[in-house]
């Protein structure tokens, strides 16, 4: 095969700028680790020789001698983090916000890695701070979540519903079931403290977002039963075989006590049987 005479002529170009391009690779290369400080790379080491300790006070050192090393910053309190130094952490996110040149995106990133810190520490007031702060922000998806974490632990229901339906995924399943159990907690305060009102509420809004909710027919059963309508509660804890006969098992008290206060403890048990043929596996 005979070679184009200008392919002979471009070769020895085509090698000087590879030749070049690596020389310029490799004196970026140079540059940048020689401006690290040697104690970074010393840390570096460590890691990769799995010594944490020795190199979390490597990076430690860096920070000191270079403080504009912003992403070792965050590097270092997110490791502190994970080992459960939440103060160290707190103290170092919280200097990167006091910080004024950072950019929108990296003190948006700081105050989220500060919500997670107060988080770990069990300071729930200061965290939801923070993440209130996020909220309306290019973090918001991250906020809401967090959020939603802290209202649970909290069992602030109400603000719980209101976080979880502001999520941008609200819809699907897995938060329709959430919500729905979270308007359960609700239904089951306000039974508690027989505020049958608000129990009604909080059942149909619980149906009504999540209709194979169990626990909704459940409370929904023993509203209706508190108020002395056993017809109208026997209905409600039927309804749990078409939603999921698995928890048919919760209910079967609560439907033998009503047959009993009716009179008609033998129609009870002829429901159970039928439920124990069509469903085996129930106890």
């Amino acid at each position: 095969m005979e070679i184009e005479f200008w392919w002979l002529l471009a070769l020895p170009l085509f090698f000087a700028l590879g030749w070049l391009a690596a020389r310029i690779d490799i004196r970026q290369v140079v540059h940048e680790s020689r401006a690290l400080p040697r104690s970074y790379l010393s840390g570096l080491n460590f890691l990769l020789n799995e010594q944490p300790d020795k190199a979390i006070d490597a990076f430690v050192e860096a920070v000191r001698i270079d403080p504009q090393t912003i992403e070792l910053h965050f590097a270092l309190g997110s490791l502190f983090r994970r080992r459960g130094e939440t103060d160290r952490a707190i103290r170092m996110h919280q200097l990167l916000v006091d910080r004024e040149d950072l950019s929108e995106e990296q003190r948006l990133q700081a105050l989220g890695e500060l919500g997670q810190d107060f988080l770990k520490a069990g300071l729930l007031d200061r965290a939801e701070a923070v993440f209130l702060r996020l909220r309306d922000t290019r973090a918001s998806d991250l906020a809401l979540r967090y959020l939603l974490e802290i209202y649970q632990q909290e069992k602030d229901w109400a603000k719980a519903i209101g976080v979880a339906s502001s999520l941008p995924d609200h819809e699907n399943v897995h938060w329709r079931t959430e919500v729905a159990n979270f308007h359960c907690e609700l239904a089951t305060q306000a039974l508690g403290s027989s505020n049958f009102e608000d129990v009604r509420i909080h059942v149909e809004q619980a149906l009504l977002t999540n209709r194979r909710c169990v626990r909704a027919s459940l409370i929904q059963g023993d509203l209706l039963a508190a108020e002395g309508h056993d017809e109208a509660a026997l209905d409600a804890w039927k309804r749990i075989e078409s939603q999921d006969p698995v928890y048919l098992a919760l209910a079967a008290q609560r439907i033998m006590d009503a047959y009993g206060r009716l009179g008609r403890v033998e129609q009870g048990h002829l429901l159970l049987r039928s439920w124990l043929e069509r469903h085996p596996s129930l106890d």
